[in-house]
């Protein structure tokens, strides 16, 4: 999946449409609102970056009608050559999962993403037959193992007897996972914020390769320069997600902010 990326940059742009974002780029706050703003965004994206990253969330707290916004924005970025990955953060067991792999990840389905997040919560070994279906289908995940919000530090740097912590156990069962597929680096990655101490979280000695998902750059303190230092031996892999910094720039010139990054995030990795 990593190759894929290369291809079109590490740069992902987040499509978060806030309430502040919504108002302050003249949009209403509704699903009429988020569908505008996600177009904008993806029109602005295309062609200068290649990844665009949607938080449902935003979509979703307009019922029906944010998700049928949603649905407009995921084929646009289709239909512009952008690969897509869903933040969604699912994770069920048995035929609910099923159903959320369906929903996400079958091709021609309406909510179709490239890759979406996975909350591994209810144990990594149920997300199994979803990494299956999204390899099967030429498809990619990435496994929340160390997010940025600092809540998460408590429960992910948990240790098992084994020494590990949690989040160390989550990569290890993914790249694990991948081992099995024979790719190099696997279609599934993980989750690692770039404001995380590596070595904190029981991270800082990893050598399997395998695609991050990095959130944490921009708005939220960690700057693009330092990612190759910030993530170590696991900086092959990573992809710059972000999301405010960008959309701060407002319609009239998140473009040219989205060209910037993407050439900084070249520069750095």
């Amino acid at each position: 999946m990593l190759g894929v990326f290369d291809d079109v940059g590490r740069l992902c742009v987040g499509i978060d449409p806030h309430e502040s974002l919504l108002t302050a780029w003249g949009l209403p706050v509704d699903a009429s609102g988020v569908r505008d703003f996600g177009l904008r965004v993806v029109e602005a994206t295309a062609g200068v970056a290649g990844i665009v990253k949607p938080q449902v969330a935003f979509f979703e707290r307009f019922g029906s009608a944010g998700f049928a916004a949603l649905e407009d924005v995921l084929a646009a970025a289709r239909s512009a050559g952008l690969l897509v990955i869903g933040d969604v953060k699912r994770g069920e067991i048995g035929s609910s999962m099923a159903g959320y792999a369906a929903a996400w990840l079958t091709v021609g389905a309406p909510l179709e993403v490239d890759a979406l997040t996975l909350n591994p919560y209810l144990g990594v070994d149920d997300l199994h037959d979803t990494f299956a279906a999204a390899s099967s289908a030429g498809k990619g995940a990435f496994v929340l193992a160390a997010t940025s919000n600092p809540a998460g530090a408590r429960v992910q740097s948990t240790r098992s007897p084994d020494g590990r912590t949690l989040a160390r156990t989550v990569l290890d069962d993914v790249a694990s996972w991948n081992r099995g597929t024979g790719d190099a680096l696997g279609p599934i990655g993980v989750v690692i914020g770039a404001t995380v101490d590596l070595a904190s979280a029981g991270l800082g000695d990893v050598t399997a390769a395998l695609p991050v998902l990095a959130p944490g750059f921009g708005h939220q303190g960690a700057h693009t320069g330092e990612a190759r230092q910030i993530y170590g031996n696991l900086s092959g892999g990573v992809i710059v997600s972000e999301s405010r910094s960008l959309l701060l720039a407002g319609p009239d010139g998140i473009e040219h902010a989205i060209v910037e990054r993407a050439a900084e995030v070249r520069g750095a990795l």
